[in-house]
């Protein structure tokens, strides 16, 4: 497939990045903010799994590296997998993470002083950039599926340290948070 080719069905995809990435945020910020007992639904609250999906965060974090220890070492087969696998493990945190907030009350950061500060500078760069990373995300793989592979190195460059950002931060958020579950 030549370059233009290349662009030509990547090109195919935007409608669909565009959406997801507005969708997908709106959609985790609504539900999240639903509680399924407001509306009659009797349903335990799943206070079990903010550690699961801070798990999925740090698994997360461990296979970015692992794939871009992969593509360094020129392994694209392991690396299309790792990469399939971190972004399944993203969908997995987010439909956990919806769950959780869906059922359970929000905890409250009850740190004080300089820690405190710490944790909402952490917590706001992480919501922030984890709405931000979905469309990098996005175009990212599409510009691998599409066999434009330069533009993806280009691109990679910068959704990579987004990404690992978020699943190390959402790991530090759940640390410093933990404390303070009911």
């Amino acid at each position: 497939m030549s370059s233009t080719e290349n662009l030509s069905e990547e090109k195919k995809y935007n409608k669909w990045i565009v959406f997801l990435a507005i969708v997908i945020p709106l959609v985790v910020a609504i539900l999240s903010r639903l509680k399924l007992q407001d509306f009659g639904v009797e349903v335990e609250p799943l206070t079990f799994l903010p550690p699961i999906y801070a798990a999925i965060n740090g698994l997360t974090a461990i296979v970015l590296i692992l794939a871009f220890i992969a593509i360094k070492k020129k392994n694209i087969i392991l690396h299309q997998s790792l990469m399939t696998t971190a972004i399944w493990s993203s969908v997995i945190f987010l439909i956990m993470y919806v769950a959780y907030h869906m059922t359970s009350d929000s905890t409250k950061f009850g740190g004080e002083g300089t820690i405190k500060y710490v944790y909402y500078f952490i917590l706001l760069t992480h919501i922030l950039l984890s709405i931000v990373i979905i469309p990098f995300v996005l175009i990212t793989y599409v510009r691998a599926i599409t066999n434009n592979i330069e533009r993806h190195k280009k691109i990679a460059k910068i959704t990579f340290p987004l990404w690992l950002y978020v699943a190390i931060t959402g790991v530090i958020v759940y640390l410093m948070i933990s404390p303070y579950y009911t």
